[in-house]
């Protein structure tokens, strides 16, 4: 019962074992309850009870001191990680999507995008860019409905990867009343590939952040595990 950063502590002490979870939200963010199809407590009790369950993918980052953490949603490098340091700071009490928005505006204060280098099994040569954030998902939305991902499922082994390329302020200030009224992130300088592990590397030691979670720092490998818990779902 939380949001998705106490869902995935409670995922990452499971895996393994032969234990079912039931999503219960009432966090900020609840993207992943959201993607099972659950979008109320109510929904979330009634889900329990009924007992039916299902297999769904988690992802697993490795960093180079040999540490490594798992997220379940959505994760990335970039104005997102610097967003979630706001989000679970001076804006922690404002509701999901806005929460998010806000936590990104205030972070671009400053922000200039940043240089990555990032490999897979599909890229040859590896993909550089300056980009706005790169992210890994599993689930269609993070940051509390925002869409990055919309063809993203939990359960086909694979990540979808997001690279945004650095926008302008003003294209940033045009997003944003789509952003709060749909959670559509709508621009032609996104760029959207499926692979089933990256390595990422980037221009300074840069957060990663996963489910909203300040996780380490780059260098870092990300890969899907397939079918890492069981779920109790509509």
């Amino acid at each position: 019962m939380g949001g998705d950063g106490t869902l995935q502590l409670l995922a990452r002490e499971s895996m393994g074992c032969a234990a079912e979870i039931g999503v219960i939200p009432t966090g900020g963010g609840n993207d992943f309850a959201a993607a099972l199809g659950i979008r109320s407590w109510r929904q979330g009790v009634r889900a329990i009870v009924e007992g039916k369950t299902r297999e769904v993918d988690a992802i697993r980052v490795g960093f180079a001191s040999g540490e490594q953490a798992f997220y379940l949603g959505g994760g990335g490098v970039g104005l997102d990680a610097e967003a979630a340091r706001h989000a679970n700071g001076k804006f922690l009490t404002w509701p999901g999507r806005l929460r998010y928005l806000a936590a990104a505006i205030t972070a671009l204060g400053g922000y200039s995008g940043i240089d990555i280098e990032l490999e897979h099994e599909n890229s040859a040569p590896k993909i550089s860019a300056r980009v706005l954030l790169a992210a890994a998902l599993n689930t269609p939305t993070y940051g509390g409905g925002i869409c990055l991902a919309p063809e993203a499922r939990m359960d086909d082994g694979e990540l979808d990867v997001v690279i945004i390329e650095v926008l302008s302020l003003l294209e940033i200030l045009k997003l944003i009343p789509r952003l709060l009224v749909t959670g559509r992130l709508s621009t032609n300088r996104a760029k959207r590939f499926r692979a089933k592990k990256i390595r990422l590397t980037s221009n300074e030691n840069r957060w990663f952040h996963g489910d909203g979670e300040l996780l380490g720092q780059t260098p870092l490998e990300v890969e899907v595990v397939p079918g890492a818990i069981r779920v109790l779902a509509p």
